[in-house]
Protein backbone atom coordinates (compact mmCIF):
# COMPACT_ATOMS: atom_id res chain seq x y z
CA UNK A 1 0.00 0.00 0.00
CA UNK A 2 1.56 3.04 -0.80
CA UNK A 3 1.14 6.67 1.24
CA UNK A 4 -1.31 7.97 -0.54
CA UNK A 5 -3.31 5.16 -0.53
CA UNK A 6 -6.90 5.32 1.32
CA UNK A 7 -6.94 3.31 4.47
CA UNK A 8 -10.51 4.64 5.45
CA UNK A 9 -12.56 4.91 2.20
CA UNK A 10 -15.52 5.99 3.94
CA UNK A 11 -13.96 9.35 4.74
CA UNK A 12 -11.17 9.50 1.99
CA UNK A 13 -8.22 9.65 4.47
CA UNK A 14 -4.23 8.58 3.67
CA UNK A 15 -2.43 6.09 4.85
CA UNK A 16 0.22 9.22 4.71
CA UNK A 17 -1.82 11.37 6.80
CA UNK A 18 -2.71 8.32 9.68
CA UNK A 19 0.94 7.78 9.53
CA UNK A 20 1.89 11.35 10.27
CA UNK A 21 -1.13 11.84 12.94
CA UNK A 22 -0.10 8.71 15.30
CA UNK A 23 3.68 9.52 15.09
CA UNK A 24 2.88 12.97 15.72
CA UNK A 25 0.16 12.77 18.54
CA UNK A 26 1.54 9.01 19.82
CA UNK A 27 -2.22 8.55 20.67
CA UNK A 28 -2.50 6.01 23.63
CA UNK A 29 -5.63 4.48 22.14
CA UNK A 30 -6.29 3.26 18.89
CA UNK A 31 -10.04 5.10 18.98
CA UNK A 32 -8.02 8.87 19.10
CA UNK A 33 -7.41 7.66 15.45
CA UNK A 34 -10.69 9.19 14.39
CA UNK A 35 -9.41 12.63 15.48
CA UNK A 36 -7.99 12.24 12.15
CA UNK A 37 -10.55 13.36 9.41
CA UNK A 38 -12.94 10.95 10.91
CA UNK A 39 -10.63 7.88 10.11
CA UNK A 40 -12.83 4.50 11.20
CA UNK A 41 -16.14 6.17 12.50
CA UNK A 42 -17.99 5.00 8.78
CA UNK A 43 -18.53 1.67 8.09
CA UNK A 44 -15.70 0.16 10.22
CA UNK A 45 -13.49 -1.69 8.34
CA UNK A 46 -10.20 0.61 8.82
CA UNK A 47 -10.50 0.21 12.58
CA UNK A 48 -7.90 -3.16 12.26
CA UNK A 49 -5.63 -1.27 10.60
CA UNK A 50 -6.09 1.89 12.71
CA UNK A 51 -5.09 -0.14 15.43
CA UNK A 52 -2.17 -1.05 13.77
CA UNK A 53 -1.11 2.56 13.17
CA UNK A 54 -2.08 3.79 16.99
CA UNK A 55 0.26 0.86 17.90
CA UNK A 56 3.20 1.04 15.59
CA UNK A 57 2.91 3.89 13.10
CA UNK A 58 6.72 2.76 11.58
CA UNK A 59 5.37 -1.38 10.86
CA UNK A 60 6.66 -1.99 7.88
CA UNK A 61 3.80 -4.67 6.99
CA UNK A 62 1.30 -1.66 6.49
CA UNK A 63 3.34 -0.80 3.42
CA UNK A 64 3.74 -4.65 2.26
CA UNK A 65 0.02 -4.42 2.05
CA UNK A 66 -1.55 -4.16 -1.71
CA UNK A 67 -4.39 -1.97 -1.75
CA UNK A 68 -6.00 -3.45 -4.90
CA UNK A 69 -6.39 -6.61 -2.36
CA UNK A 70 -7.41 -4.31 0.46
CA UNK A 71 -10.22 -2.77 -1.74
CA UNK A 72 -11.63 -6.45 -2.74
CA UNK A 73 -11.42 -7.75 1.23
CA UNK A 74 -13.72 -3.82 2.06
CA UNK A 75 -16.22 -4.97 -0.76
CA UNK A 76 -16.54 -8.65 0.96
CA UNK A 77 -16.58 -7.15 4.59
CA UNK A 78 -19.51 -4.44 3.19
CA UNK A 79 -21.38 -7.56 2.22
CA UNK A 80 -21.36 -9.62 5.13
CA UNK A 81 -23.94 -9.78 7.40
CA UNK A 82 -21.53 -10.05 10.09
CA UNK A 83 -20.69 -7.73 13.35
CA UNK A 84 -18.91 -5.21 12.20
CA UNK A 85 -14.88 -3.86 13.71
CA UNK A 86 -14.80 -1.54 16.42
CA UNK A 87 -12.97 0.17 19.02
CA UNK A 88 -11.68 -2.18 21.81
CA UNK A 89 -10.65 -0.13 24.40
Amino acid sequence: MGPDDEVCYCFHVSLRKLLNYSRRVRPQHASQMTACLGAGTGCGWCIPVLTRIAQSPDAPELEAMLAEDYGRQREAYLKEDAPRHTFEE
